[in-house]
Protein backbone atom coordinates (compact mmCIF):
# COMPACT_ATOMS: atom_id res chain seq x y z
CA UNK A 1 0.00 0.00 0.00
CA UNK A 2 3.32 2.25 0.50
CA UNK A 3 2.92 3.42 -3.15
CA UNK A 4 -1.10 4.53 -2.63
CA UNK A 5 -2.26 7.72 -0.77
CA UNK A 6 -6.46 6.26 -1.17
CA UNK A 7 -8.63 4.15 -3.07
CA UNK A 8 -11.98 4.63 -4.63
CA UNK A 9 -14.49 1.35 -4.89
CA UNK A 10 -17.55 2.23 -7.00
CA UNK A 11 -20.22 0.07 -7.79
CA UNK A 12 -22.70 1.47 -10.30
CA UNK A 13 -24.72 -1.28 -10.60
CA UNK A 14 -28.57 -1.68 -9.80
CA UNK A 15 -30.98 1.22 -8.35
CA UNK A 16 -27.98 3.00 -6.92
CA UNK A 17 -24.77 3.54 -7.16
CA UNK A 18 -22.30 3.05 -3.88
CA UNK A 19 -18.92 4.56 -3.35
CA UNK A 20 -16.32 3.40 -0.61
CA UNK A 21 -13.51 5.55 -0.06
CA UNK A 22 -10.53 3.85 1.38
CA UNK A 23 -7.07 5.62 2.98
CA UNK A 24 -3.90 3.79 3.10
CA UNK A 25 -3.35 2.49 6.70
CA UNK A 26 -0.03 0.50 6.77
CA UNK A 27 -0.15 -2.54 4.44
CA UNK A 28 -4.00 -2.20 4.20
CA UNK A 29 -6.61 0.25 3.27
CA UNK A 30 -8.98 2.06 6.02
CA UNK A 31 -12.36 3.03 5.17
CA UNK A 32 -12.60 6.76 5.17
CA UNK A 33 -16.12 7.90 3.51
CA UNK A 34 -19.14 5.74 2.36
CA UNK A 35 -20.92 7.49 0.05
CA UNK A 36 -25.07 6.31 -1.37
CA UNK A 37 -25.76 8.25 -4.89
CA UNK A 38 -29.00 7.94 -7.49
CA UNK A 39 -27.87 7.36 -10.60
CA UNK A 40 -28.93 11.07 -11.45
CA UNK A 41 -26.22 12.62 -8.60
CA UNK A 42 -23.20 13.45 -9.28
CA UNK A 43 -20.01 11.89 -7.60
CA UNK A 44 -17.80 13.53 -5.75
CA UNK A 45 -15.38 15.13 -7.66
CA UNK A 46 -12.91 15.89 -4.44
CA UNK A 47 -13.17 11.76 -4.05
CA UNK A 48 -12.86 10.41 -7.74
CA UNK A 49 -11.55 13.49 -9.15
CA UNK A 50 -7.67 13.61 -10.00
CA UNK A 51 -5.64 16.54 -9.79
CA UNK A 52 -1.96 17.87 -9.41
CA UNK A 53 -2.10 16.47 -5.62
CA UNK A 54 -2.40 13.12 -7.59
CA UNK A 55 1.16 13.49 -8.49
CA UNK A 56 2.51 12.91 -4.85
CA UNK A 57 -0.53 11.60 -3.20
CA UNK A 58 -1.43 8.65 -5.53
CA UNK A 59 -4.87 7.73 -6.06
CA UNK A 60 -6.64 4.60 -7.40
CA UNK A 61 -10.16 4.33 -8.91
CA UNK A 62 -11.66 1.00 -8.80
CA UNK A 63 -15.13 -0.21 -10.54
CA UNK A 64 -16.76 -3.19 -10.04
CA UNK A 65 -17.85 -5.07 -13.01
CA UNK A 66 -21.78 -6.69 -12.94
CA UNK A 67 -21.47 -10.01 -11.90
CA UNK A 68 -23.72 -11.20 -14.53
CA UNK A 69 -22.06 -10.01 -17.08
CA UNK A 70 -18.05 -11.21 -16.28
CA UNK A 71 -17.41 -14.94 -17.11
CA UNK A 72 -15.76 -16.97 -13.94
CA UNK A 73 -13.26 -20.21 -14.74
CA UNK A 74 -11.26 -22.03 -12.54
CA UNK A 75 -7.85 -23.71 -13.74
CA UNK A 76 -5.49 -25.98 -12.27
CA UNK A 77 -2.04 -24.94 -13.10
CA UNK A 78 1.39 -25.74 -11.95
CA UNK A 79 2.90 -23.87 -8.97
CA UNK A 80 4.43 -20.37 -10.31
CA UNK A 81 4.79 -17.01 -10.04
CA UNK A 82 1.85 -14.29 -11.27
CA UNK A 83 4.09 -13.91 -14.77
CA UNK A 84 4.82 -17.19 -15.10
CA UNK A 85 0.83 -18.20 -14.07
CA UNK A 86 -0.12 -15.82 -16.77
CA UNK A 87 2.02 -17.34 -19.91
CA UNK A 88 0.35 -20.55 -19.46
CA UNK A 89 -3.05 -18.96 -18.73
CA UNK A 90 -2.64 -17.09 -22.18
CA UNK A 91 -2.35 -20.20 -23.43
CA UNK A 92 -5.52 -21.78 -22.21
CA UNK A 93 -7.57 -18.52 -22.96
CA UNK A 94 -8.93 -19.65 -26.11
CA UNK A 95 -10.11 -23.00 -24.61
CA UNK A 96 -11.28 -20.79 -21.15
CA UNK A 97 -13.09 -18.01 -23.24
CA UNK A 98 -16.74 -18.49 -24.41
CA UNK A 99 -15.91 -15.79 -27.37
CA UNK A 100 -13.25 -15.04 -29.42
CA UNK A 101 -10.10 -14.09 -27.55
CA UNK A 102 -10.18 -11.13 -29.68
CA UNK A 103 -13.62 -9.65 -28.14
CA UNK A 104 -12.48 -10.31 -24.46
CA UNK A 105 -10.60 -9.08 -22.01
CA UNK A 106 -9.25 -11.38 -19.55
CA UNK A 107 -7.43 -11.35 -15.99
CA UNK A 108 -6.90 -14.02 -13.13
CA UNK A 109 -6.37 -14.16 -9.80
CA UNK A 110 -4.12 -16.81 -7.51
CA UNK A 111 -6.24 -17.80 -4.75
CA UNK A 112 -3.98 -18.95 -1.71
CA UNK A 113 -4.20 -22.30 -1.13
CA UNK A 114 -2.13 -25.28 0.50
CA UNK A 115 1.60 -25.60 -0.69
CA UNK A 116 1.57 -28.34 -3.52
CA UNK A 117 2.51 -29.39 -7.34
CA UNK A 118 -0.82 -27.48 -8.56
CA UNK A 119 -2.13 -24.01 -7.50
CA UNK A 120 -5.55 -22.86 -8.06
CA UNK A 121 -6.56 -19.82 -10.58
CA UNK A 122 -9.76 -18.10 -10.74
CA UNK A 123 -10.27 -16.85 -14.48
CA UNK A 124 -12.14 -13.43 -15.13
CA UNK A 125 -13.36 -12.94 -18.65
CA UNK A 126 -15.59 -9.96 -19.96
CA UNK A 127 -16.75 -8.99 -23.22
CA UNK A 128 -15.02 -6.22 -24.78
CA UNK A 129 -17.57 -4.18 -26.17
CA UNK A 130 -19.54 -4.46 -22.61
CA UNK A 131 -16.30 -3.00 -21.06
CA UNK A 132 -16.36 -0.30 -23.34
CA UNK A 133 -20.15 0.77 -22.83
CA UNK A 134 -19.65 0.03 -19.39
CA UNK A 135 -16.63 2.75 -19.31
CA UNK A 136 -18.36 4.84 -21.28
CA UNK A 137 -21.40 5.68 -18.74
CA UNK A 138 -18.51 5.59 -15.77
CA UNK A 139 -17.03 8.62 -17.91
CA UNK A 140 -20.09 10.82 -18.20
CA UNK A 141 -20.70 10.70 -14.34
CA UNK A 142 -17.39 11.45 -13.88
CA UNK A 143 -15.69 7.98 -12.76
CA UNK A 144 -12.62 7.08 -14.71
CA UNK A 145 -11.71 3.49 -13.30
CA UNK A 146 -8.05 2.54 -13.31
CA UNK A 147 -9.12 -0.92 -12.78
CA UNK A 148 -12.35 -3.14 -13.69
CA UNK A 149 -12.25 -5.82 -10.87
CA UNK A 150 -14.77 -8.91 -10.07
CA UNK A 151 -16.41 -8.74 -6.22
CA UNK A 152 -17.23 -12.42 -6.31
CA UNK A 153 -13.05 -13.30 -6.86
CA UNK A 154 -12.67 -11.12 -3.38
CA UNK A 155 -15.99 -13.24 -1.73
CA UNK A 156 -14.33 -16.70 -3.18
CA UNK A 157 -10.66 -15.51 -1.58
CA UNK A 158 -12.39 -14.89 1.83
CA UNK A 159 -14.21 -17.97 1.87
CA UNK A 160 -12.68 -20.67 4.43
CA UNK A 161 -13.00 -23.97 3.05
CA UNK A 162 -13.12 -25.94 6.43
CA UNK A 163 -15.22 -28.84 4.83
CA UNK A 164 -15.67 -30.32 1.40
CA UNK A 165 -19.15 -28.82 -0.46
CA UNK A 166 -21.00 -25.97 -2.34
CA UNK A 167 -20.90 -22.68 -0.80
CA UNK A 168 -24.32 -21.13 -2.21
CA UNK A 169 -24.26 -17.41 -2.24
CA UNK A 170 -27.23 -15.78 -3.25
CA UNK A 171 -28.09 -11.89 -4.00
CA UNK A 172 -24.35 -11.82 -5.77
CA UNK A 173 -26.27 -11.15 -9.63
CA UNK A 174 -28.08 -9.29 -10.77
CA UNK A 175 -30.80 -9.57 -8.43
CA UNK A 176 -32.15 -11.42 -5.51
CA UNK A 177 -33.04 -14.59 -7.92
CA UNK A 178 -29.12 -14.67 -9.18
CA UNK A 179 -26.47 -17.14 -6.74
CA UNK A 180 -22.50 -18.17 -7.06
CA UNK A 181 -22.02 -21.53 -6.40
CA UNK A 182 -18.42 -22.21 -5.02
CA UNK A 183 -17.75 -25.85 -4.91
CA UNK A 184 -14.48 -26.85 -2.69
CA UNK A 185 -13.19 -30.15 -1.55
CA UNK A 186 -9.53 -30.92 0.25
CA UNK A 187 -9.50 -26.94 0.58
CA UNK A 188 -9.26 -26.44 -3.13
CA UNK A 189 -11.92 -24.66 -5.24
CA UNK A 190 -12.61 -26.75 -8.06
CA UNK A 191 -15.39 -24.87 -9.95
CA UNK A 192 -17.99 -21.84 -9.90
CA UNK A 193 -21.51 -20.88 -11.66
CA UNK A 194 -23.38 -18.27 -11.62
CA UNK A 195 -26.92 -19.66 -11.41
CA UNK A 196 -30.21 -17.53 -12.08
CA UNK A 197 -33.16 -19.61 -10.87
CA UNK A 198 -36.65 -19.27 -11.63
CA UNK A 199 -39.68 -17.75 -10.00
CA UNK A 200 -41.27 -19.57 -7.48
CA UNK A 201 -42.90 -22.40 -7.46
CA UNK A 202 -39.70 -23.62 -9.72
CA UNK A 203 -37.07 -22.31 -7.79
CA UNK A 204 -36.17 -24.72 -5.26
CA UNK A 205 -36.63 -28.00 -7.82
CA UNK A 206 -34.84 -26.40 -10.54
CA UNK A 207 -31.87 -25.02 -7.99
CA UNK A 208 -31.58 -28.50 -6.49
CA UNK A 209 -31.38 -30.18 -9.78
CA UNK A 210 -28.49 -27.73 -11.08
CA UNK A 211 -26.67 -28.69 -7.84
CA UNK A 212 -26.81 -32.40 -8.45
CA UNK A 213 -25.51 -31.84 -11.75
CA UNK A 214 -22.62 -30.10 -11.36
CA UNK A 215 -21.92 -33.12 -8.48
CA UNK A 216 -22.09 -35.65 -11.12
CA UNK A 217 -19.69 -33.73 -13.55
CA UNK A 218 -17.60 -33.36 -10.59
CA UNK A 219 -17.39 -37.02 -9.44
CA UNK A 220 -16.73 -37.56 -13.65
CA UNK A 221 -13.93 -35.64 -13.40
CA UNK A 222 -12.76 -37.27 -10.20
CA UNK A 223 -12.80 -34.30 -7.22
CA UNK A 224 -15.21 -34.67 -5.81
CA UNK A 225 -14.96 -37.93 -3.45
CA UNK A 226 -17.90 -37.99 -1.00
CA UNK A 227 -21.57 -36.29 -0.49
CA UNK A 228 -21.38 -32.37 -1.23
CA UNK A 229 -22.41 -30.52 1.88
CA UNK A 230 -24.28 -27.17 1.29
CA UNK A 231 -22.96 -23.82 2.87
CA UNK A 232 -25.96 -20.97 2.44
CA UNK A 233 -23.95 -17.78 2.33
CA UNK A 234 -26.42 -15.30 3.54
CA UNK A 235 -27.98 -13.26 5.89
CA UNK A 236 -31.09 -13.79 7.58
CA UNK A 237 -33.43 -11.92 4.91
CA UNK A 238 -31.97 -14.34 2.04
CA UNK A 239 -31.75 -17.12 4.29
CA UNK A 240 -35.37 -17.46 4.95
CA UNK A 241 -36.12 -17.29 1.49
CA UNK A 242 -33.19 -20.00 -0.03
CA UNK A 243 -32.89 -22.22 3.09
CA UNK A 244 -36.25 -24.20 2.15
CA UNK A 245 -35.08 -24.13 -1.27
CA UNK A 246 -32.23 -26.09 -0.68
CA UNK A 247 -33.79 -28.42 1.87
CA UNK A 248 -35.99 -29.73 -0.43
CA UNK A 249 -36.87 -33.74 1.21
CA UNK A 250 -34.76 -33.01 4.32
CA UNK A 251 -31.51 -32.11 2.55
CA UNK A 252 -29.20 -30.38 5.41
CA UNK A 253 -28.21 -26.76 4.97
CA UNK A 254 -25.49 -25.24 6.86
CA UNK A 255 -25.76 -21.53 7.26
CA UNK A 256 -22.34 -19.07 6.96
CA UNK A 257 -23.05 -15.36 7.96
CA UNK A 258 -21.51 -13.20 4.56
CA UNK A 259 -19.58 -10.87 4.37
CA UNK A 260 -20.11 -7.05 4.47
CA UNK A 261 -20.22 -5.02 1.27
CA UNK A 262 -17.55 -2.14 3.12
CA UNK A 263 -15.27 -5.27 3.76
CA UNK A 264 -15.33 -6.96 0.33
CA UNK A 265 -14.86 -3.09 -0.93
CA UNK A 266 -11.61 -3.47 1.09
CA UNK A 267 -10.66 -6.75 -0.06
CA UNK A 268 -10.51 -5.70 -3.97
CA UNK A 269 -8.87 -2.07 -2.93
CA UNK A 270 -6.02 -4.44 -1.10
CA UNK A 271 -6.05 -6.76 -4.40
CA UNK A 272 -6.46 -4.21 -7.22
CA UNK A 273 -3.27 -1.74 -5.20
CA UNK A 274 -1.16 -5.24 -5.19
CA UNK A 275 2.07 -4.33 -7.25
CA UNK A 276 1.86 -7.93 -8.73
CA UNK A 277 1.91 -8.25 -11.95
CA UNK A 278 -1.35 -9.29 -14.18
CA UNK A 279 -3.87 -8.48 -16.88
CA UNK A 280 -6.46 -5.90 -16.22
CA UNK A 281 -9.99 -5.77 -17.45
CA UNK A 282 -9.27 -2.43 -18.91
CA UNK A 283 -8.50 -2.15 -21.97
CA UNK A 284 -5.12 -0.45 -23.07
CA UNK A 285 -5.95 1.97 -25.01
CA UNK A 286 -8.73 3.39 -22.56
CA UNK A 287 -5.33 3.46 -19.86
CA UNK A 288 -3.66 5.24 -22.39
CA UNK A 289 -6.61 7.67 -22.80
CA UNK A 290 -7.16 8.61 -19.52
CA UNK A 291 -3.01 9.35 -18.45
CA UNK A 292 -2.99 11.23 -21.21
CA UNK A 293 -6.05 13.43 -20.66
CA UNK A 294 -4.50 13.70 -17.17
CA UNK A 295 -1.14 14.86 -18.41
CA UNK A 296 -3.43 17.40 -20.24
CA UNK A 297 -5.87 18.36 -17.75
CA UNK A 298 -2.37 18.74 -15.37
CA UNK A 299 -0.67 21.13 -18.26
CA UNK A 300 -3.96 23.12 -18.70
CA UNK A 301 -4.40 23.71 -14.83
CA UNK A 302 -0.77 24.65 -14.64
CA UNK A 303 -1.11 27.42 -17.52
CA UNK A 304 -4.27 28.59 -16.26
CA UNK A 305 -2.30 28.90 -13.01
CA UNK A 306 0.72 30.31 -14.72
CA UNK A 307 -1.51 32.91 -16.17
CA UNK A 308 -3.28 33.52 -12.84
CA UNK A 309 -0.41 34.89 -11.94
CA UNK A 310 1.05 36.70 -14.94
CA UNK A 311 -2.83 38.53 -14.89
CA UNK A 312 -2.58 39.17 -10.75
CA UNK A 313 0.98 39.93 -11.51
CA UNK A 314 0.41 42.49 -13.98
CA UNK A 315 -2.33 43.76 -12.06
CA UNK A 316 -0.02 44.40 -9.21
CA UNK A 317 2.43 46.27 -11.08
CA UNK A 318 0.24 48.03 -12.42
CA UNK A 319 -1.30 49.19 -9.38
CA UNK A 320 1.97 49.67 -8.49
CA UNK A 321 2.93 51.41 -11.41
CA UNK A 322 0.10 53.98 -10.65
CA UNK A 323 0.54 54.28 -7.35
CA UNK A 324 4.16 55.67 -7.97
CA UNK A 325 2.50 58.06 -10.41
CA UNK A 326 0.59 59.31 -7.91
CA UNK A 327 3.46 59.94 -5.86
CA UNK A 328 5.37 61.59 -8.66
CA UNK A 329 2.79 63.94 -9.41
CA UNK A 330 2.50 65.07 -6.10
CA UNK A 331 5.63 65.55 -5.70
CA UNK A 332 5.98 67.08 -8.86
CA UNK A 333 3.12 69.56 -7.67
CA UNK A 334 4.97 69.91 -4.56
CA UNK A 335 8.26 70.44 -6.14
CA UNK A 336 6.44 73.47 -8.48
CA UNK A 337 4.94 75.10 -5.55
CA UNK A 338 8.44 75.20 -3.93
CA UNK A 339 9.78 76.32 -6.89
CA UNK A 340 7.19 79.24 -6.71
CA UNK A 341 7.89 79.70 -3.77
CA UNK A 342 11.94 79.80 -4.45
CA UNK A 343 11.91 81.78 -6.91
CA UNK A 344 10.03 83.87 -5.07
CA UNK A 345 12.54 84.48 -2.36
CA UNK A 346 14.95 84.64 -4.94
CA UNK A 347 13.54 87.95 -6.73
CA UNK A 348 12.78 89.00 -2.95
CA UNK A 349 16.42 88.45 -2.29
CA UNK A 350 17.37 89.95 -5.64
CA UNK A 351 15.36 92.95 -4.74
CA UNK A 352 17.06 92.84 -1.05
CA UNK A 353 20.17 92.94 -2.41
CA UNK A 354 20.12 95.44 -5.07
CA UNK A 355 18.54 97.81 -2.07
CA UNK A 356 21.55 96.67 0.23
CA UNK A 357 23.93 97.49 -3.07
CA UNK A 358 22.26 101.14 -3.09
CA UNK A 359 22.65 101.73 0.13
CA UNK A 360 26.53 100.17 0.84
CA UNK A 361 27.19 102.53 -2.64
CA UNK A 362 25.97 105.37 -0.70
CA UNK A 363 28.04 104.52 2.04
CA UNK A 364 31.24 103.61 -0.11
CA UNK A 365 30.42 107.05 -2.22
CA UNK A 366 30.15 108.86 0.71
CA UNK A 367 33.23 107.26 2.39
CA UNK A 368 35.64 107.96 -0.89
CA UNK A 369 34.59 111.58 -1.32
CA UNK A 370 35.74 111.73 2.41
CA UNK A 371 39.14 110.14 1.79
CA UNK A 372 39.42 112.07 -1.14
CA UNK A 373 38.59 115.59 0.65
CA UNK A 374 40.77 114.77 3.91
CA UNK A 375 43.44 113.36 1.98
CA UNK A 376 43.74 116.50 -1.07
CA UNK A 377 46.77 118.68 -0.26
CA UNK A 378 46.33 122.21 -0.41
CA UNK A 379 48.28 123.11 -3.45
CA UNK A 380 45.94 120.57 -5.55
CA UNK A 381 42.30 121.11 -6.56
CA UNK A 382 39.78 118.72 -7.13
CA UNK A 383 37.88 119.29 -10.23
CA UNK A 384 35.99 115.84 -10.86
CA UNK A 385 34.61 113.11 -9.01
CA UNK A 386 32.83 110.19 -10.50
CA UNK A 387 31.61 106.43 -10.31
CA UNK A 388 31.24 104.08 -12.78
CA UNK A 389 29.21 101.00 -12.82
CA UNK A 390 29.50 101.44 -8.80
CA UNK A 391 33.03 100.63 -8.08
CA UNK A 392 35.43 102.25 -10.04
CA UNK A 393 36.05 106.11 -8.86
CA UNK A 394 37.65 108.68 -11.51
CA UNK A 395 39.01 111.51 -9.53
CA UNK A 396 40.84 114.41 -11.54
CA UNK A 397 42.27 117.99 -11.19
CA UNK A 398 44.92 120.58 -11.54
CA UNK A 399 48.12 122.06 -9.23
CA UNK A 400 50.51 124.23 -9.92
CA UNK A 401 53.70 122.38 -12.11
CA UNK A 402 55.59 121.83 -9.04
CA UNK A 403 53.19 120.01 -7.57
CA UNK A 404 53.38 116.65 -9.52
CA UNK A 405 55.29 115.17 -6.03
CA UNK A 406 51.94 115.57 -4.26
CA UNK A 407 49.57 114.25 -6.67
CA UNK A 408 52.10 111.18 -6.09
CA UNK A 409 51.48 111.28 -2.28
CA UNK A 410 47.64 112.03 -2.48
CA UNK A 411 47.76 108.93 -4.73
CA UNK A 412 49.41 106.99 -2.34
CA UNK A 413 47.14 108.34 0.42
CA UNK A 414 44.28 106.89 -1.40
CA UNK A 415 45.88 103.30 -1.76
CA UNK A 416 46.22 103.17 2.05
CA UNK A 417 42.93 105.13 3.38
CA UNK A 418 40.99 102.55 5.70
CA UNK A 419 37.16 102.49 6.86
CA UNK A 420 36.83 100.56 9.76
CA UNK A 421 40.22 98.58 9.87
CA UNK A 422 39.32 97.87 6.38
CA UNK A 423 41.24 99.41 2.97
CA UNK A 424 38.20 101.03 1.24
CA UNK A 425 40.04 100.81 -2.38
CA UNK A 426 41.95 97.46 -3.64
CA UNK A 427 43.72 99.08 -6.32
CA UNK A 428 44.56 102.77 -6.74
CA UNK A 429 46.83 103.68 -9.96
CA UNK A 430 50.09 105.12 -8.55
CA UNK A 431 51.73 107.48 -9.69
CA UNK A 432 48.74 108.89 -10.99
CA UNK A 433 48.58 110.32 -14.78
CA UNK A 434 50.11 113.95 -14.58
CA UNK A 435 50.11 115.96 -17.72
CA UNK A 436 51.83 119.95 -17.69
CA UNK A 437 50.23 122.45 -19.67
CA UNK A 438 52.10 125.44 -20.37
CA UNK A 439 50.58 128.27 -18.96
CA UNK A 440 48.36 126.54 -16.83
CA UNK A 441 49.79 124.28 -14.76
CA UNK A 442 49.67 120.41 -14.48
CA UNK A 443 46.55 118.38 -14.46
CA UNK A 444 46.48 114.64 -13.23
CA UNK A 445 43.95 112.04 -13.69
CA UNK A 446 43.87 109.05 -10.92
CA UNK A 447 41.38 105.51 -11.39
CA UNK A 448 40.59 103.93 -7.87
CA UNK A 449 38.96 100.17 -7.49
CA UNK A 450 36.43 100.46 -5.07
CA UNK A 451 36.37 97.28 -2.70
CA UNK A 452 33.23 96.85 -2.48
CA UNK A 453 32.87 93.23 -0.39
CA UNK A 454 34.87 95.20 2.54
CA UNK A 455 32.48 97.96 2.29
CA UNK A 456 29.43 96.05 2.35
Amino acid sequence: MARWHSCNVLRATGDDRELWSFHAAGEAFKLSRRELKLPTEALPARLVGKDWQTLYQKKLNVAWLPSDRVFLKVAQIPAANEAEAQSMLDLQLEKLSPLPVQQVVWTFDLLPGKSGPLRTAVVVIAERSYVEQFLGKLEEQGYQADRLEAPIVDQLRATKPDRNGVWIHPGLGPDRQSCLLAWWYGGTLHNVTLLRVPPEPESGRYLRQQIAQMAWAGELEGWITGPPRQVLVAGPELAVTWEPWLRGEGEPVELAAPIPPEEVAALTASRAASPLPRPSLLPAEHTARYRQQFIDRIWMRSLGVLLGLVIAGTLVYLGALQLLRLQVNKIEKDYLAQGILYTNVMKTKAEVQVLQDQIDLQYAALECWRAAATLLPSELTLESFNFQRGKTLLISGTGPAESSKSAGDYSEALGKSVYKDQPIFSKVNSPPDIRTVPGQGLRWNLTAELKRNTTE
